[in-house]
């Protein structure tokens, strides 16, 4: 499947939007494939005409022992199957490495999760303090 063709007006990627990504090639442990990913980067960047995206890629292949760095989100419009968002992986891609439109879009009290978790990930919150408060609401 080939969707580097697919030409979007950059203003309408939008941060919480899932979209189909292709990862490829990918290098040693890097995620890889051509999979749904979760627009990250702020608004303002593709406003202001960005001609990249920071996004974090999503697997079906569905760990609840790797929460709270992997975030479950069920299954929705067009993303067909429960996904988990890979939090420990972000990535940023060319624009022409998106699919044609959004498949589905992250609700607010999932996009905070997401977050809280990215965070921890890049050591900007207390990762003791989140790790333990996460562990705590999962038993």
């Amino acid at each position: 499947m080939t969707i580097e063709k697919h030409a979007h007006t950059i203003a309408n990627i939008r941060r919480g939007q899932v979209w189909t990504g292709n990862l490829n090639p990918r290098r040693g442990q890097e995620v890889g494939k051509v999979r749904p990913v979760l627009v990250i980067q702020g608004d303002w960047l593709s406003a202001a005409q960005n001609r990249t995206v920071v996004v974090l890629p999503l697997t079906s292949d569905i760990r609840k022992a790797r929460e709270p760095l992997r975030i479950t989100l069920p299954a929705r419009d067009a993303l067909r199957e429960d996904s988990q968002v890979m939090v420990d992986q972000p990535r940023t891609l060319d624009r022409r490495r998106l699919g044609p439109e959004p498949l589905a879009e992250l609700t607010a009290a999932e996009m905070l999760k997401v977050e809280e978790s990215l965070l921890a990930v890049m050591g900007i919150t207390n990762t003791r303090y989140f790790f333990d408060r996460s562990m705590t609401e999962n038993t």
